[in-house]
């Protein structure tokens, strides 16, 4: 781990997923960045995904709109407020590589206000999920779901978490240890997934499929 100062930009957060490495803000020192290759990696299988059942009862009632990169800086200052190491370089920084395409953001929408969401790196077919949030209950839930539903329908082959939390265990989220992510890593930036190919997001039922089929 070591400071770096600024700027960030979209090519620099590019390579540095491409080899493992992610940047977090230094709540501290505003315009410094810290850079993280820890021992061990969270991720989520997605062929080993689980919903909860009382979760899965929840998101077939419905009820809510799912938006993809409508607004992704809400998305981030929302993920940011319980969160210091997302700074303000950090969301210019994300902003920018999602201009060009490299970020998206899952939005969970109920009357046109935004309840809940996540964002995070696309680069091959490798997701990094970055942070998500909730404004309702299960709302960020929710959203991993559909995340999982998209890239598994998308062809994708890891979704790196980062870091394993209780709410992350839940679905599935493990510990690995570097060698081995750098191994599945490695064979995720061969192929392309597709963030935009699933088109269920309105029927509950096809997520929830999607998400949990087992191959």
């Amino acid at each position: 781990m070591s400071a770096a100062p600024l700027r960030i930009t979209p090519e620099l957060l590019r390579r540095a997923y491409a080899a493992g490495v992610f940047p977090m803000g230094d709540s501290t020192r505003r315009e410094e960045v810290l850079w993280f290759d820890p021992p061990e990696r969270g991720i989520l299988p997605l062929e080993a995904f689980h919903v909860p059942a009382r979760l899965a009862k929840t998101f077939r009632r419905g009820g809510y709109e799912v938006r993809l990169d409508h607004d992704f800086r809400a998305v981030m200052e929302a993920c940011a407020r319980p969160e210091t190491w997302i700074t303000g370089p950090i969301i210019e920084a994300y902003a920018a590589l999602h201009r060009e395409g490299g970020a998206h953001s899952l939005e969970i929408w109920r009357e046109d206000r935004l309840i809940g969401g996540l964002y995070g790196v696309s680069l091959g077919a490798a997701f990094f999920g970055e942070s998500m949030f909730s404004r309702e209950t299960d709302a960020s839930k929710i959203a991993l779901v559909h995340l999982a539903a998209r890239l598994r329908a998308g062809g994708f082959e890891l979704l790196d978490t980062q870091f394993v939390t209780d709410h992350l265990a839940r679905f599935g989220a493990l510990r690995i240890p570097r060698a081995d992510y750098q191994r599945r890593l490695a064979a995720a930036l061969r192929r392309k997934g597709d963030f935009y190919r699933f088109a269920a997001d309105s029927d509950p039922s096809a997520v929830l499929h999607s998400a949990t089929q087992t191959s």
